[in-house]
């Protein structure tokens, strides 16, 4: 299923909800639109994956580093896609 990203707000917060499979490149879309509505209006965005069937393992590495990114916050995981972005993170870690 294609990746579909919608855009709400609520309470001074803009929430992205992101339903479907996510693959490297939505991943990168979904980072440079939480990037870009943060600096357009200063909301808190609130990355929302519960709705999300799929994530790639090229993708974890960048919703980690969305994750860093202040303004913005995820929610929504499951425990298999935060078992993948954890793994992620300790693979980057032994690389670097």
């Amino acid at each position: 299923m294609p990746t579909q990203i919608t855009q709400r707000e609520s309470g001074g917060r803009t929430y992205l909800q992101v339903e479907g499979d996510m693959l490297v490149d939505d991943a990168l879309l979904l980072e440079r639109l939480a990037d870009q509505i943060h600096e357009d209006s200063g909301a808190h965005v609130t990355v929302d994956l519960a709705d999300l069937d799929f994530l790639d393992s090229d993708s974890a590495p960048i919703l980690k580093r969305l994750e860093t990114h202040s303004g913005v916050s995820i929610e929504g995981l499951e425990i298999f896609l935060q078992s993948a972005i954890d793994a992620a993170e300790r693979s980057s870690a032994l690389n670097q």
